[in-house]
């Protein structure tokens, strides 16, 4: 795995300006926001955990492994991006999880809320399926969204600075990087 940001990013055109998170930083906050849920959820025999993909996938697998309860993980695919480097204002959902939602604590997990377009699209979609509650973990929150649903947990506050690395992309690359930089 290339890790070197220089290296990484010439591969795939693009060049990072800065690394913005690094890895331990990364891997600490979502320790703290594991053990965040695992609080909140001590009881429920019921939990979901629902990763928005491509991008939460890396976060995802950090988190579930850390949370200290049983639960089960689906997921579903959303795009607002296509190969650009802005939200073209429309969700389209391309993958539909295969889990029953009624009845259930759903957590959503996403990997950064930028315009907020997708989940403003997806959180009323899900509700209509019924949980017990639903609730959205974000890596992420750029704050610039004007949101119908907060997420409960977020690991960092982001800047506005298009960010690559640790299941972000830019046209499908860079995702695999185990930092989050800037380009």
């Amino acid at each position: 795995m290339t890790t070197d940001p220089e290296i990484a990013t010439r591969q795939a055109g693009q060049r990072i300006q800065r690394i913005v998170y690094t890895q331990d930083e990364i891997q600490n906050r979502v320790s703290e926001m594991a053990q965040e849920i695992t609080e909140a959820h001590g009881s429920d025999d019921n939990l979901l955990i629902l990763g928005l993909l491509k991008g939460s996938f890396i976060f995802l697998a950090d988190l579930v492994r850390r949370i200290q309860h049983p639960l089960q993980v689906d997921f579903l695919v959303a795009s607002s991006y296509g190969d650009a480097k802005e939200s073209s204002g429309e969700v389209e959902l391309l993958y539909d999880p295969g889990a029953t939602l009624d009845g259930r604590s759903v957590i959503l997990v996403e990997d950064i809320i930028d315009s907020g377009t997708t989940l403003n699209r997806l959180v009323p979609l899900l509700e209509s399926r019924g949980p017990r509650s639903l609730e959205v973990c974000a890596l992420l929150h750029k704050r610039v969204a004007d949101l119908d649903e907060e997420p409960r947990w977020v690991g960092f506050d982001a800047p506005e600075d298009f960010l690559v690395g640790y299941g972000l992309d830019y046209s499908e690359n860079l995702r695999h990087l185990p930092f989050i930089g800037s380009i």
